[in-house]
């Protein structure tokens, strides 16, 4: 029977570290051990007078540098409280005697930071590292050494069968039986951090590309939970099916069959959470505190600590405010106004009270005007509203009517409003006939209207299936559906690797060029613009803050004006930096801002970069900001809207160039799962046009057709496309695909194929 889902709640905090609590290993029923960026491993054990809080026990000096994984030894007659291994920034690996809390040995040979630790049956360590190395050792000593990847190995994971799982920077994972290794699991875009075991099933992969993968032994993905805004950094996984994430973004995430059921925000990023044997949860965090969490009602701590808690979580969001980009608290105060202005219309942001206010130097006057307050973006004013110290997405207020109070019902837009409504009805003990009064009401308010759902029931306290007079046995209709190797896709792609020293570099040549133009000279860029330039650089660098960084309207109105103005054969590098400013959450939602004033400057930019003779340097950056588009859903209208001109446009200019392909072949298949996902089935048709033409094309690159016929396949799930399909002869192109020398196109040739039949 399926184990029900309890929200957890706050059980304790312990406190003790000085700096970012950055691992956790679980150790038996003894407790458990934290690594830091303070250097120290700590040891936490349960309480004799309360099962459900921990006090600390064992403080372990001997790190010169932040401490990272650590792996659990069980007693034994050597270390009869157990042991504790541990690896750090600084190269070092130290094994641990606990019942003393001092070091037994330090074992040298890493040439980077030890990134992964295991103990295996024989007692051996197995460690990695960012040298790209595995390294066992035996009583101290290394007794074998194998490059395992080309890059940095940043995860690692020992199965029953005593084979080994390694996750690397260079997206892949690894199975390893002794040195050999036996399959690369590939089908992350980014680094893979955490690795985990999913009991009966699989393996669990964290990424920097945002998202938790569960694989079969085979390398075939069984299930991607996608909803982290931020990098991954670890997974972990319990015997009742739940997973537990932690990430960047300042959120544990807690799943369920694939679909987020509760998010928990911390106040900063957290660095890991492991499920204890009893399903509470501990989470390490970059305030140094260690938390556990319980669905327990007996272990979860009073309404005071529950504000306390999330004052916590409000002041470090406070603590991020940025006015026009930058820092609240680094603003300088009136008293700046009473030095003179250099130049008539200078401006300067000061600080009064708790708020930004933009002031401009009156030459004439020799005085500062006061302009207004420093709007915010929406990212800075956006407080996710909370029910019982938890934060959701929404918090509605409803109302039944009959005299009945109105109730409170949270949601996230990655839940299941079927599966909300299930379950709030019976926490509320309402008529299950109102559930799709409930469900229609969540879609409404939240804009989710054209959301695919599952709709069946299944109650959420036993796991089973509501009985419906009248209606058949869903058991007996139950039919074997066919397995498909690449379809559907799901989530979108985007395009996300940048050089940013060249971009700055193109920029300021073009900029050289016309300072030197005497009639263009006006569009240059001034010494203030080029700084901000270089500032906006600097944001999109620093990929580990971007939940908590922020740009200035200014700056986003920089980059559209260079757009607009410069000459267009000069602008495909500030397009290129546009593309990454909207992989930004706060570049993408400043943007949002100028899509919504009525001026459309990406439509009209596309127009100027299209019109022959277009430059392949614009043509592919300009496909690459329509891409990456894709990223915050609040963009899906737009791209909505105007998928006839974007889609004519780029098939019309039959590009050669490789990299063109591939991105254009991206934006048709991020096109094809948005319209699959809203039900879009006026435009499918010519979305799946565009996607057989790449497909057909001999001259295509081998990856961009693979994306189009992903494309087609997906799209062809639905009836009516399968049918439009097959009259363009989408046999023919099938066919085709499964000769390819090329594995992945004979794959998905045959899962079209498949399709057909």
């Amino acid at each position: 029977m399926e184990i029900d889902f309890a929200e957890y709640k706050l059980s304790c905090e312990l406190r003790g570290h000085d700096d970012d609590v950055r691992g956790i290993c679980v150790c038996g029923d003894a407790g458990f051990a934290t690594s830091s960026r303070d250097r120290t491993v700590r040891f936490w054990s349960i309480k004799s007078q309360d099962k459900y809080k921990y006090e600390l026990s064992k403080i372990m000096l001997g790190h010169t540098s932040f401490v990272g994984p650590l792996a659990w030894i069980s007693p034994n007659d050597k270390f009869p409280e157990g042991g504790i291994v541990s690896g750090g920034m600084d190269t070092l690996i130290i094994l641990w005697d606990l019942s003393t809390g001092e070091s037994v040995k330090t074992m040298k040979g890493h040439q980077l930071q030890v990134t992964g630790l295991i103990v295996d049956d024989n007692a051996d360590i197995i460690s990695t590292s960012v040298d790209c190395t595995i390294r066992r050792w035996r009583n101290g000593q290394q007794v074998e050494l194998w490059e395992a990847h080309k890059a940095a190995i940043q995860g690692l994971l020992r199965l029953p069968s005593n084979e080994i799982i390694t996750g690397s920077s260079d997206s892949t994972l690894k199975l390893w039986r002794d040195k050999t290794c036996v399959h690369t699991f590939v089908g992350h875009t980014d680094t893979v951090r955490g690795l985990a075991q999913m009991p009966g099933l699989g393996i669990l992969s964290a990424s920097h590309d945002g998202s938790v993968r569960l694989w079969d032994l085979t390398g075939q993905v069984l299930m991607e939970m996608v909803g982290h805004t931020s990098l991954v950094y670890s997974v972990h996984a319990h015997d009742s099916g739940l997973i537990v994430s932690a990430s960047e973004d300042c959120f544990s995430k807690i799943w369920k069959d694939g679909i987020c059921v509760q998010s928990i925000e911390h106040p900063g990023c957290v660095w890991d959470a492991k499920f204890l044997e009893n399903g509470d949860l501990i989470t390490a965090c970059s305030d140094g505190v260690v938390r556990i969490w319980t669905a327990n009602n007996d272990g979860i701590v009073d309404s005071s600590a529950i504000e306390s808690f999330a004052a916590q979580v409000s002041q470090y969001k406070l603590s991020r405010k940025r006015v026009g980009g930058l820092k609240l608290e680094e603003l300088p105060g009136m008293e700046s106004l009473q030095t003179p202005g250099t130049k008539d219309g200078q401006t300067k942001i000061v600080r009064e009270g708790d708020n930004g206010v933009a002031y401009s130097w009156n030459s004439s006057d020799q005085k500062w005007d006061k302009i207004g307050e420093v709007v915010d973006g929406p990212e800075d004013n956006f407080k996710s509203p909370s029910l019982d110290g938890i934060q959701y997405d929404y918090v509605f207020d409803v109302d039944i009517g009959d005299g009945e109070p109105t109730r409170k019902l949270p949601y996230n837009r990655s839940d299941n409003p079927y599966t909300v409504a299930d379950k709030w009805l019976l926490k509320e003990d309402l008529p299950l006939s109102y559930r799709e009064q409930v469900v229609e009401f969540i879609l409404q308010n939240s804009g989710q209207k054209n959301v695919s759902i599952d709709t069946s029931f299944r109650d959420p306290y036993t796991g089973s299936n509501a009985y419906m007079p009248g209606e058949p046995s869903r058991a007996s209709s139950v039919q074997s559906k066919p397995v498909f190797k690449h379809i559907p896709k799901k989530g979108m792609l985007f395009i996300d690797s940048a050089h940013f020293d060249g971009i700055l570099k193109k920029i300021a040549e073009f900029n050289t060029t016309l300072q030197s133009d005497q009639k263009q000279k006006d569009l240059s860029l001034t010494e203030i613009e080029q700084s901000r330039l270089e500032a906006i650089i600097k944001i999109l660098k620093d990929t580990s803050h971007y939940h908590c960084s922020t740009f200035g309207d200014a700056d986003i109105a920089l980059l559209l004006k260079l757009i607009i103005s410069w000459p267009v054969s000069m602008v495909f590098p500030v397009i290129d930096l546009l593309r990454m400013v909207i992989l930004h959450p706060n570049g993408a939602s400043l943007l949002l801002k100028h899509f919504k004033d009525g001026t459309d400057i990406v439509m009209e930019t596309i127009k100027k970069v299209t019109t022959a003779p277009a430059l392949a340097a614009n043509q592919l950056t300009i496909i690459r900001v329509l891409t990456n588009l894709f990223k915050h859903p609040f963009f899906y209208p737009w791209l909505q809207m105007n998928r006839t001109e974007i889609l004519d446009a780029f098939s019309s200019c039959s590009p050669t160039n490789k990299n063109i392909q591939i991105s254009y072949s991206t934006l048709v298949l991020n096109y094809a799962v948005l319209l699959i996902e809203i039900r879009d089935q006026e435009g499918q048709p010519q979305v799946l046009s565009a996607a057989l033409e790449i497909a057909e094309d001999e001259n295509q690159d081998v990856d961009s057709k693979f994306r189009a016929l992903v494309a087609v396949g997906s799209l062809m799930l639905d009836g009516a496309m399968k049918k439009i399909a097959i009259d363009f002869d989408v046999q023919s192109i099938a066919k085709v695909a499964k000769t390819s020398k090329d594995a992945k196109i004979a794959e998905v040739g045959a899962d079209i194929e498949l399709l057909t039949k």
